[in-house]
């Protein structure tokens, strides 16, 4: 089974959220209502900023666990590079 790792944000260079899951449009809607964590309730975290398929999810929690360890302006870096407006990628997702 396949797997994704994301990047949700509440604003531009605002509050990030690392994540990962097999169900990248169900998991960005459970943060977008409020219900996908408690820091993203809290801070506002609705907007997916970046994301990452893998064909297995043991990759795309490591590649989590890697980007969590990372400095912020890396995980900056890692989002403007394919997304230098901070979109909401949310509504690509379902074509």
């Amino acid at each position: 089974m396949g797997g994704y790792a994301y990047i949700m944000a509440n604003a531009p260079y605002g509050t990030l959220y690392v994540g990962v899951t097999n169900d990248i449009a169900f998991r960005a809607w459970q943060h977008r209502e409020g219900t996908g964590s408690a820091l993203c309730k809290r801070s506002g975290v609705t907007r997916l900023v970046h994301d990452e398929v893998f064909e297995d999810i043991s990759n795309a929690i490591h590649r989590e666990k890697r980007i969590k360890t990372w400095p912020r302006r890396w995980n900056i870096s890692l989002i403007e590079k394919d997304n230098p407006r901070w979109d909401d990628l949310y509504e690509t997702l379902n074509g």
